[in-house]
This record gives structure tokens, C-alpha cells and sequence, in this order.
């Protein structure tokens, strides 16, 4: 393939670094690429909380588009920020290794503030707001949105206690603060910590390229968790957590559903052989939905 592969992405410092991450693996294969910017929406509107701005694929959009329009080839996403069902036409062609999946608190000063009843803890996922208030239900949480970079700041000049991040994002662009605490009771989000690549289906040259940067392992776990999410009818901004990991031959799955405010939440554990979990991720999901998750889905519907 002689033809200049066209690597689609946003323009934030963690976007490029995940499509020049693209780009050196599709080289080191011998294609020849080329880095193609695309702002988002999602990027650009920063005061208004993602589940009130109304759309799905708020950061994925724009790069569809650009795909659709044979402006670029394949385009990387964070797998977490990409809705469960594609746009037709537009195909998952790999996903990468994944990378920590946990989130974490960066915190101001000491840890102590955890103890005391009026806490303010930022963060503009309602998953996490939900996690939090279930275990922390003195404390207040405060919207906070940008990239990573511009959140660290805005941490930085407030009189916030502390800021819920994923820890991947951090770690890959080398900003994760020395004044951080692993959540590892958090279940994150579906596919967190995963870096997607999508072209066209009838692209077939990308296709093949593509292919030979799959880790099958993660594809298992993740597509797994996005099949919880989307059974559960929760779109990104929904408080969904779920995670997969294989372990001697067996998928271990967990999965969540929570109110917004945190006082209901709803979890559900699996451990299934590997060769019996193609529905793992639904049949959690209607076991969450059968313990009263339709009814709690309907309540959040109603907010977001």
C-alpha cells in the first residue's frame, strides 16, 4: 500500500498523543501516514455539562463526518467517549492494548479533607458523581469539564479539594500529579483506558492495515462492557461503570448502575469461561435491569 494513510483526531495534547501513538505503529509497519486536526464540539463547548448539551458522541462526531466525507482514513478515539452503535458504513477496525483503566482523585494539600462532611470534589461525569456521593454523601461535587490539561488548572485556582481524572490520560501525556489516590473501588467507564481506531468498511486497505494493530484480549474486555452499556440504553453520560478482565481462561465481569445522586446503586459481579461469555456483558445487564434498573433508568432518562 503505497497510498498515505490520513489519521483523523482531535486537537487536544492526549488526543495527538493517542494518534501519534497510531501513527508510529502503522510506520513501524511500513505505511506511510499523515496527522489530520479536527476540533469537536465537545472540545469547544466547555460550559455547559455533558449530559445537558443533548447529543451522543459529542467528541466523535466531527471525525465521522470527516470519515463519511473521505477526508481522512481512520480516525482514534478514546473507546469510552464513542457511542455503542456506529454510524453505518463506519466500522471498528481495531482497538489497542489497553491501558490502567482506574480513575483517580488529584487531590490539594493532604488526604484528610475525605473525613470531613463538606468536601468539594470536582468532576463532569455523572458516573463518578455517582460513586462518589454513594460513598462520600456529605460531600458537594461541582461540574468540571475541558481536556486534562485545562482541568488540572482549573483545580489548581480553585478552593476545590480535589478532582476525579482517569488515570490513563494522565499517565500517557506524563502529568499525573505526585498528589494523587488510585480509586480502585470505582468501577470506571465502559472501555476506559482504551484507544479505538474506525474507518470505513469499504476502505479496505485501512482495514487491513488496521488489523494488525487489534490486542484481542482488550477487544474481548471492552466490547463486552460497551454491550452492558448499550443493553442498559445508556448513552456516555449515563452513571454506567462496567469492566471485564480475562483471567485463567475466564472473564471476570462487573458492572453498575447508579442513581445520580448516588443513593441507589445497583452492581452485579460475573465469572464466566472464556468460551461461554459471547453475551456476558447483556446478561449482566438484564440482571440489573430485572433488579430494578428499568425503573431507575427511567428516573435518570428524565434528568439527562
Amino acid at each position: 500500500m503505497n497510498k498515505t494513510i490520513r489519521i483523523g483526531t482531535r486537537n487536544s495534547e492526549l488526543a495527538l498523543w493517542q494518534a501519534h501513538l497510531v501513527q508510529k505503529k502503522l510506520e513501524s509497519n511500513g505505511f506511510l501516514t499523515k496527522i489530520v486536526e479536527i476540533s469537536s464540539k465537545g472540545d469547544e463547548v466547555l460550559d455547559i455539562p455533558l449530559h445537558k448539551i443533548g447529543v451522543t458522541g459529542l467528541f466523535t462526531r466531527t471525525l465521522d463526518i470527516a470519515l463519511l466525507n473521505k477526508e481522512i482514513d481512520i480516525a482514534v478515539h478514546s473507546l469510552k467517549d464513542v457511542p455503542t452503535v456506529l454510524p453505518n458504513t463506519i466500522i471498528q477496525a481495531a482497538v489497542l492494548e489497553r491501558a490502567n483503566f482506574h480513575d483517580v482523585l488529584i487531590y490539594k494539600g493532604n488526604i484528610g479533607f475525605l473525613k470531613i462532611n463538606d468536601a468539594i470534589i470536582a468532576t463532569g461525569s455523572l458516573r463518578r458523581k455517582a460513586q462518589w456521593l454513594h460513598k462520600y454523601p456529605t460531600h458537594t461535587i461541582t461540574g468540571l469539564r475541558g481536556n486534562v490539561n485545562t482541568r488540572l488548572k482549573k483545580l489548581k485556582d480553585s478552593q476545590w479539594n480535589a478532582a476525579i481524572f482517569a488515570k490513563a490520560g494522565l499517565e500517557r501525556i506524563n502529568i499525573l500529579p505526585e498528589n494523587h489516590l488510585v480509586l480502585d473501588w470505582m468501577i470506571p467507564a465502559p472501555a476506559q483506558g482504551t484507544i479505538m481506531i474506525t474507518t470505513l468498511e469499504t476502505n479496505e486497505d485501512s482495514v487491513k492495515a488496521c488489523a494488525a494493530l487489534n490486542h484481542k484480549e482488550t477487544e474481548i474486555c471492552v466490547d463486552a462492557e460497551r454491550q452492558f452499556m448499550r443493553t442498559l440504553e445508556g448513552g456516555c453520560t449515563a452513571p454506567i461503570g462496567a469492566i471485564a478482565r480475562l483471567k485463567n481462561n475466564n472473564i471476570e465481569f462487573k458492572g453498575m448502575l447508579s442513581s445520580i445522586d448516588g443513593k441507589i446503586q445497583l452492581e452485579v459481579s460475573k465469572i464466566v469461561p472464556l468460551e461461554k461469555a459471547t453475551n456476558i456483558g447483556k446478561i449482566a445487564a438484564k440482571e440489573i435491569l430485572a433488579n430494578g434498573g428499568d425503573k431507575l433508568m427511567e428516573e435518570i432518562k428524565k434528568v439527562i
